[in-house]
């Protein structure tokens, strides 16, 4: 018999399962509130649980109302997110050597959910912590989204430096003879040079609306995470070329968001940040640094440059799970009247939910 609860931020266990599972920065409670302000969702987890056996997801509570002509009088109807990054589902040991328990839990959440009036539930996986999970459900549930990088720390920094790529370790040694500088800082006091650069790189990249983070939720990144959120930077004469995010947390150190001055970019200074990050966690006595992947999981330019720190592949992982089939279809309807499209295009754009996707031929 499983034990089922959908718990909120405040609720202690939620704290007490962090205390016994391996995780990351994305399933502490203070993260996932940022993460349901900035989105306007309300934010949940649930817990499936069996004598040892435990299945913890965080997620993101969305109400579907803007579909509909009157948003006032819609249906009471929700679908659910994952918040920024990955965050994924968290097992304990005795979950995760259990297929059985597994496939129970997902039937159960699928269950769950449909009572309380989800339509659908788009999860980004930990590359790390939910590894080996495309085995365990079918590609309809559990797809695999791309791929991701991560440096072994556990190795020595000769073999570390080893795996490097040979164009990064000539431009590396290249920078340190130029005399350009790669160090970790006080994020609140080099806060508007990680704005600034950040925001230009993100107007010069073209980035979509995701990542278009305000002034707000960094501070309140760096109100509610503390000293698990340092700040990384290349500096080159007294001035910034590049910063990035790093955030610590069980043993893993993640890329969070970065960027890179336009006069600087013809430079790659942030092959030096990232080579001086991987040996500050290391000797900080971190087992990984996740790079991440390319843009929506592709290998772009972004994925060839972050796999030239390592080797080591990790596969992306998304759960896409049609909870309600017949409300599905509706919402996915109404998208494609709104677009003025054909609902044959939303569901062939890979785009999950259909209902939410832009693509309109």
């Amino acid at each position: 018999m499983l034990n089922i609860q959908i718990i909120a931020l405040n609720n202690p266990l939620w704290m007490q399962i962090l205390q016994t599972v391996r995780h990351d920065i994305y399933h502490l409670p203070e993260y996932v509130y940022l993460e349901s302000l900035r989105t306007n969702t309300t934010p949940k987890a649930i817990v499936i649980s069996q004598g040892e056996k435990l299945f913890f997801l965080p997620y993101l509570l969305r109400r579907c109302h803007d579909f509909f002509a009157d948003p006032s009088e819609s249906p009471e109807l929700f679908d659910v997110i994952s918040p920024y990054g990955y965050p994924g589902i968290l097992l304990s040991e005795a979950a995760a050597s259990s297929s059985d328990f597994l496939e129970l839990a997902m039937q159960e959440l699928i269950s769950t959910f449909r009572q309380q009036n989800i339509c659908s539930a788009f999860v980004r996986l930990h590359p790390i912590l939910n590894a080996g999970l495309e085995k365990v459900y079918p590609p309809h549930i559990c797809q695999i989204s791309g791929e991701t990088i991560a440096v072994d720390l556990t190795l020595s920094a000769e073999e570390i430096w080893r795996q490097t790529r040979s164009d990064h370790r000539k431009d590396i040694n290249r920078q340190k003879r130029y005399g350009l500088q790669a160090k970790i800082v006080d994020f609140d006091k080099y806060f508007a040079d990680f704005l600034e650069i950040y925001y230009q790189t993100m107007q010069r990249v073209g980035a979509p609306q995701l990542y278009h983070f305000q002034q707000e939720y960094f501070r309140n990144l760096l109100h509610k995470l503390g000293n698990k959120l340092h700040l990384g930077i290349v500096e080159f004469e007294c001035e910034i070329m590049c910063a990035c995010l790093f955030t610590e947390c069980g043993g893993i150190v993640q890329s969070y968001l970065s960027g890179t001055k336009n006069k600087f970019l013809k430079f790659s200074p942030d092959k030096l940040l990232f080579d001086y990050a991987r040996l500050w966690a290391k000797e900080r006595g971190n087992k990984l640094l996740h790079l991440g992947g390319g843009y929506g999981g592709s290998k772009d330019g972004v994925y060839n440059f972050k796999a030239g720190f390592s080797p080591k592949c990790q596969n992306f992982l998304t759960l896409r799970l049609t909870i309600h089939e017949e409300r599905y279809a509706h919402l996915v309807e109404l998208r494609a009247k709104a677009l003025n499209s054909q609902v044959g295009t939303l569901l062939k754009s890979n785009f999950f939910p259909a209902y939410r996707s832009t693509v309109t031929n």
